[in-house]
């Protein structure tokens, strides 16, 4: 579907950020309606996927029970594509995205969950799809504010653990469907309208380069990425969106949110650029990563941006998939690895065996996370495999700062979810193909992963409410 401007409402994208967990699972991880934990006696092992609650068929309607009050029962329906974060008592908390309401209908969500570890509480926002935005005053917390339904939106939280929500595809205060820039804070209790319009299809206000300022604002958007640094800075690179001059389109330019202003850091003010990739492994002013959306990236421990893949231009200025590595060090950026041309089949060499010819295939949508050790990794996306074939993956790669490896999952697309029995580690065990998934990484480095648009156990496309673990 588009809108106007050609803008793919299907494919508004991601990421990421603060996806910190869907389901927070923390205790035996019972999410998705009271799960089974891990059977007692059975030892975690490595490298092994465990199903452990959700359902294995797609299409699962919401059940919200009593907004306000927990209840074993309850459970947000399917969805992809929402943002998730944890509060200083650890509970965990998730918004919106795009799936089932409590209906069975399909759209965009602005419902607020809290999971306190056993049960979920549906907390504020609509039990209903597709509800517009209530923003209240500018800077003023109140009872009634709800961002409206939206799907897309990068989020994270400061240093006190409020949780910040920007961007995406979704309505507005009008009802009005398109792409938000607005900024919204979430204290615990009300949420505040901090900065942006409260309109769909924003340009960006950019300033000066380098300099931050009350005015400055990134134009509306949805499939950027965001993370925050070691600093508490948040740092937001792309999508696809409106530029300084209100024109519509992919986007590579790097901003900074220091918590009060934004800043333009690098990149252009003005959609669809094409690449500027240098010499890889060495570092330069003139480099760009091209003007893209849907990427994934990291923050690695000395506090370097890392970003991978998406849909956008490479350095012949040609719009498709990608599969380059990029690293920003604070002034410059740096091509790692992958190509510098689109559509890229994956070299996956032999599993497990990290190799410098090894790289993922171009892809978007990818989930990604950084583990303990500082290796990043990458599972599934929409994209090509080891044939060139483009679909579905459910490919788990690490990189170890050096080499890309192959760890788990097919190099071919769109393979079926191996579900096995609830709560059971089993070597055969791995989530079907999918994109658009929502992660949580746990205080001992596990991955959480949720839903997303996916194949389920009897290979049927569609959006799941399955709950998955891997221990790396």
């Amino acid at each position: 579907m588009k809108n106007k401007y050609g803008l793919r409402n299907r494919v508004m994208a991601i990421t990421l950020l603060g996806m910190v967990g869907l389901i927070g699972l923390l205790s035996a991880c019972g999410g998705g309606g009271g799960a089974p934990a891990t059977a007692t006696g059975t030892t975690l092992s490595h490298n092994v996927w465990t199903w452990m609650s959700g359902s294995n068929v797609v299409g699962q309607k919401g059940v919200y029970g009593t907004q306000g009050t927990a209840a074993a029962g309850n459970i947000p329906g399917a969805r992809q594509n929402a943002v998730t974060w944890i509060d200083a008592s650890g509970n965990r908390w998730l918004f919106g995205g795009h799936g089932y309401d409590s209906a069975g209908t399909v759209g965009k969500l602005n419902d607020l969950w809290k999971f306190d570890g056993t049960n979920w509480t549906w907390v504020s926002g609509s039990n209903l799809v597709n509800q517009k935005g209530t923003y209240g005053a500018l800077g003023v917390a109140a009872a009634g504010n709800i961002p409206g339904a939206r799907g897309y939106a990068i989020s994270w939280t400061d240093g006190a653990r409020n949780l910040w929500l920007f961007s995406g595809n979704g309505y507005d205060s009008a009802g009005t469907l398109g792409v938000l820039n607005d900024l919204w804070k979430f204290d615990g209790a009300n949420w505040t309208w901090v900065a942006g319009g409260n309109l769909v299809n924003q340009k960006g206000t950019y300033g000066t380069l380098g300099v931050a300022a009350a005015g400055n604002i990134p134009g509306a958007r949805n499939g950027s990425i965001g993370l925050i640094d070691g600093s508490g800075i948040l740092w937001l690179f792309g999508g696809l969106g409106y530029d300084s001059a209100g024109a519509a389109g992919n986007l590579n330019d790097l901003w900074k949110f220091d918590g009060t202003n934004w800043t333009w850091v690098s990149g252009s003010n003005v959609v669809n650029q094409t690449g500027v990739y240098g010499t890889q492994g060495t570092a330069a002013a003139g480099n760009i990563p091209g003007a893209r959306n849907s990427a994934i990236s990291w923050v690695d421990g000395s506090g370097k941006f890392w970003l991978f893949g998406g849909q956008g231009y490479d350095s012949a200025g040609t719009l498709g998939f990608i599969n380059d590595l990029w690293k920003f060090d604070g002034t410059n950026w740096i091509w790692v690895s992958g190509s510098n041309l689109i559509n890229q089949m994956g070299t996956y060499g032999t599993q497990g065996v990290a190799a410098a010819g090894n790289v993922p295939g171009a892809r978007l949508f990818a989930s990604s996370w950084i583990d303990g050790s500082g290796n990043r990794w990458l599972f599934g996306g929409q994209g090509y495999d080891s044939a060139g074939t483009l679909g579905y993956l459910n490919d788990l790669w690490k990189f170890d700062g050096t080499n890309w490896a192959w760890v788990s999952g097919s190099n071919v697309v769109n393979q079926k979810g191996t579900y096995g029995t609830q709560g059971m580690v089993a070597a055969g065990n791995m989530p079907g193909a999918r994109w658009n998934a929502i992660r949580w990484i746990d205080a001992s480095g596990n991955l959480w992963l949720f839903g997303g648009l996916s194949y389920d156990s009897a290979g049927t496309y569609g959006i799941t409410s399955d709950l998955w673990r891997y221990q790396p």
